[in-house]
This record gives C-alpha cells, sequence and structure tokens, in this order.
C-alpha cells in the first residue's frame, strides 16, 4: 500500500467502528525499512489526526 492507499483503508476501517489496534493489524507499509510490517496503533491515530485535521483546515478556508 502506498501511504494514501494505507489513509484510505484506514478511513474506510474507522467508518465501520474498529479500533485503532485492529486498524493496524490489517495495514501493511509497503517502503522504508519496515517494509511488509504492520504499522503501531499510535501510527494509525496520528495518520488519521492528521488527515482531520487538514479536512477540517480545507473546510475552513
Amino acid at each position: 500500500m502506498t501511504d494514501d492507499d494505507m489513509l484510505s483503508m484506514a478511513l474506510h476501517l474507522r467508518d465501520q467502528e474498529m479500533s485503532l489496534r485492529d486498524i493496524a493489524k490489517r495495514l501493511v507499509i509497503t517502503s522504508d525499512a519496515k517494509r511488509g510490517q504492520h504499522p503501531s496503533p499510535a501510527t494509525v491515530m496520528r495518520m488519521l489526526r492528521e488527515h482531520d485535521e487538514q479536512a477540517a483546515t480545507a473546510a475552513d478556508a
């Protein structure tokens, strides 16, 4: 998954009310030294929070 694909999947799974831990288990990192590993729940939370903040900023503009 690319970062955009991972974000898209994380958003989809969050919409299904999955926990951060369960979302992290379903995602796979495809680049860098951590290729093939799952992101931590904290990483998933940060990715989703950054997306939400960017969406809120865009809505305010």
